[in-house]
């Protein structure tokens, strides 16, 4: 059963995927419908689940999920991954990746950044303890909501940042 994100409690499970690129106006128009029937499809061992799915800062994919009303089963996560690889495809760009990762620019930009290149893009300046990360290992929807993006040095991150 689709329902509208902000719909779903704080306690919600959620999954995001991060987008190698971001998507355009007519991109996340067209995806909507997509979305939701995806939403309204979904189910767990038969159960419908009551679920949403959109897109925010036009590059990550979140979908959650209400597990008062049933929980995720392997067969329902793996049927969430295909849907996820179908938009990879039909969008000609990655969502499963995590080689890079994902910050907001004073400018509202979502700009990535290659884990390999990280430690470099702390020491040059271009990455601050204060840089809001986007923290995709989140899995809940109150989290998403006071969270999503942290500063960096408050996150896994603050390693880069200690001695700086």
């Amino acid at each position: 059963m689709f329902v509208a994100f902000h719909e779903l409690p704080a306690t919600a499970r959620v999954w995001i995927y991060q987008a190698s690129r971001p998507l355009t106006d007519a991109e996340l128009t067209a995806l909507q419908p997509a979305l939701q029937q995806f939403s309204e499809a979904w189910t767990s061992h038969g159960r419908t689940l009551r679920a949403s799915a959109e897109f925010r800062h036009r590059q990550f994919l979140i979908l959650g999920l209400d597990e008062a009303v049933a929980d995720a089963s392997g067969c329902s996560i793996d049927a969430s991954v295909r849907f996820v690889r179908e938009l990879e495809a039909a969008l000609g760009l990655t969502l499963l990746a995590k080689e890079e990762l994902a910050f907001l620019t004073p400018e509202g930009q979502v700009q990535l950044v290659p884990r390999r290149e990280l430690k470099q893009a702390v020491q040059a300046g271009v990455l601050r303890p204060d840089s809001p990360y986007f923290d995709n290992t989140i899995a809940q929807r109150g989290a998403l909501e006071t969270a999503w993006p942290a500063p960096a040095a408050t996150t896994w991150l603050a390693r880069y940042f200690a001695g700086n």
